[in-house]
């Protein structure tokens, strides 16, 4: 933590700058001071303000060598205090891959170090820092912080109050390591079951009970004070069978269609005063004829963000590397478009020389006017005021031990896993397993890298947790596409056990995972199947006498999944999503709501 000396120091500038007109509240600037302030932005300061880019290291001045060249080679510059120096960039964002999320003291070191080297900079202003921290499969801060269920396993656990309760301790930890904007909560209507970009990152299936669900979370972010919550990816993403990553969607709903299906979660995140929003690099020719991806797309943005759904925040692009965005229009052009479009904020692009310089000569040769540039701007600042920015720019290490993972936190989430487990299958029924009848357990399946780089393998941490639950369990990973020797193994392995648990990661019909169950119900043994990520496994696995759906492998759903099979807990979980038949996708196997439970114990 810096010391007071160097924080009052740094804000003196912006202290004194926001020292005239009025303010909206106590210590919060209004929109004469911001507007002040922007009067006295350089053109390149303003074009930095727009910008939220990524920069490798764990410090934002002595990272170490390898990302040192990592930054040199994509930004061309050493370090994120010489990244802000050169681009006065707004906005920074924190990966994992990039080294930035190590640990919580450093993410606040980290944090300071950044806030530091924008402050102390000629008009300096504070940084929005963000993330995706979605939990589940998407997350960027992992253990020790509090990781919760993913959005679909909330989904299916129904509860709003979970869904508030996850906003606000998840906000409260994001808070403390000096992170202010979160990309989260994904307001995708999850249709298609094919959809290979969305699936359990979205609440479910329905656009009511998902809009519910956006707007509790978006709530427990605003009680968490001092963070931004974002909807993403408008104007839907959730009915695709292509990654926008590496792709370009095309949604072909009706507007119609898009009213009753895509639209409810963004008009409640809307209502529920939701600080930005994240566009979606697909095309919807409903909407836009033009060919034009939306996060390019006047008519979307402007039209019906802003005009008919009436939202004034902060509207925020997907990343700018991703195909999706790339396919029409060459880097230079795209960071322009989409301010002509209504964008505020531009996210990672892949060179930001190229679309910083393309933006300045935009507004030099009058494509953009620098009041188009003024408009945006102050949408950016007046977060930042709201999130307490010019205030309170810096975190400390005793806030970080006294919010981030405590037992409170960590014995909350794991209260609401046990509420989204969903049994699917159970006949006999195999479940639960008796550890006197069937102390031996063999975990097998998929091992999945981790969501969140600090948690897993998943048949490891489902072994130990049966093992802590009274029985003696193993763990043989088999991976997604086992081969024959593999199979043979695991096979072996279950004619020594008196059970089997078999972790499936995304089965298809000619997947060797199949194979796999299959040899395993062959020796006799109960197999008890936990789809680790899509509920849509149990279609493919019939013979199954057993499947439950976690809806992720991070820890904290396996382990609730774990006391599901052990019967320490009954299953509570209903599909939010429905699944079809395998051999006739036209015919439904599970509806939405099905669950099944062990009755009262």
């Amino acid at each position: 933590m810096p010391s007071r000396r160097t924080v009052l120091a740094a804000t003196a500038g912006v202290t004194a700058a926001l020292a005239i007109g009025t303010t909206a509240s106590a210590g919060t600037p209004g929109d004469k001071k911001l507007r002040s302030l922007i009067s006295r932005m350089t053109l390149e300061e303003k074009v930095g303000q727009l910008f939220v880019m990524r920069v490798y290291g764990h410090s934002a001045t002595a990272p170490d060598q390898a990302d040192i060249d990592a930054n040199l080679k994509e930004i061309g510059v050493r370090t994120a205090a010489e990244l802000i120096a050169k681009y006065r960039v707004g906005g920074i964002i924190y990966f994992t891959w990039a080294h930035n999320t190590r640990s919580p003291h450093q993410i606040a070191d980290l944090s300071n170090g950044i806030q530091r080297a924008s402050l102390t900079q000629p008009r300096g202003l504070p940084v929005l820092i963000s993330t995706d921290q979605e939990h589940g499969i998407v997350c960027r801060v992992g253990k020790p912080a509090t990781l919760f269920p993913g959005a679909m396993a909330i989904g299916a656990g129904g509860s709003r109050a979970d869904a508030r309760t996850l906003g606000r301790i998840a906000g409260q930890e994001l808070r403390a390591l000096g992170i202010r904007q979160n990309y989260s909560p994904v307001a995708d209507v999850n249709v298609n079951p094919a959809n290979p970009v969305i699936g359990v990152r979205s609440f479910g299936a329905e656009p009511d009970a998902v809009a519910g669900m956006v707007a509790a979370e978006a709530a427990g972010y605003q009680r968490a004070r001092q963070i931004a919550a974002t909807a993403k990816h408008f104007p839907g993403h959730g009915d695709t069978a292509v990654d926008s990553h590496y792709g370009f969607p095309v949604i072909t709903h009706t507007r119609e269609q898009w009213d009753a299906l895509d639209a409810p979660p963004f008009r409640a995140a809307v209502r529920a005063g939701i600080d930005s929003i994240m566009t979606a690099h697909i095309m919807v020719p409903a909407l836009d004829d033009s060919g034009d991806p939306a996060t390019l797309s006047h008519p979307i943005l402007s039209g019906i963000l802003r005009e008919e759904l009436g939202y004034d925040g902060v509207v925020v692009t997907d990343s700018l590397g991703m195909e999706g965005v790339r396919t029409k229009y060459g880097d230079d052009r795209v960071p322009v478009l989409a301010l002509k479009a209504g964008v505020d904020q531009l996210l990672n692009p892949p060179s930001l020389d190229i679309a910083w310089n393309a933006v300045l000569r935009a507004v030099r040769s009058g494509e953009l006017t620098e009041a188009r540039l003024d408009e945006s701007i102050l949408r950016i600042l007046r977060l930042k005021a709201k999130l307490r920015l010019f205030d309170e720019p810096y975190v400390s290490q005793d806030g970080v031990e006294k919010n981030v993972g405590t037992a409170s936190h960590l014995a909350t989430a794991d209260r609401i896993a046990d509420r989204t487990t969903t049994l699917l299958v159970n006949e006999g029924p195999v479940l639960p397993l008796s550890r006197r009848t069937h102390p031996k357990v063999l975990v097998v399946g998929a091992d999945p890298a981790s969501p969140s780089g600090t948690t897993g393998p998943p048949t490891g941490v489902l072994a130990a947790a049966l093992t802590e639950l009274g029985f003696t369990a193993s763990a043989l990973s088999t991976g997604t596409a086992p081969s024959s020797a593999t199979i043979a193994r695991a096979v072996a392995a279950a004619r020594e056990a008196d059970a089997v648990v078999v972790g499936t990661y995304n089965v298809t019909a000619g997947s060797a995972q199949r194979t796999l169950v299959g040899e395993l119900l062959g020796t006799g043994r109960p197999v008890v199947a936990v789809a680790i990520r899509n509920p849509y496994d149990v279609a493919q696995l019939p013979a199954v006498p057993a499947c439950l759906a976690s809806y992720s492998w991070t820890d904290v759903e396996l382990r609730a999944a774990a006391r599901v099979i052990a019967g320490r807990v009954a299953p509570r979980g209903k599909l939010p999503v429905p699944v079809q038949r395998a051999d006739d996708p036209t015919r439904v196997l599970f509806p939405v709501g099905h669950g099944l439970s062990y009755g009262s114990r």
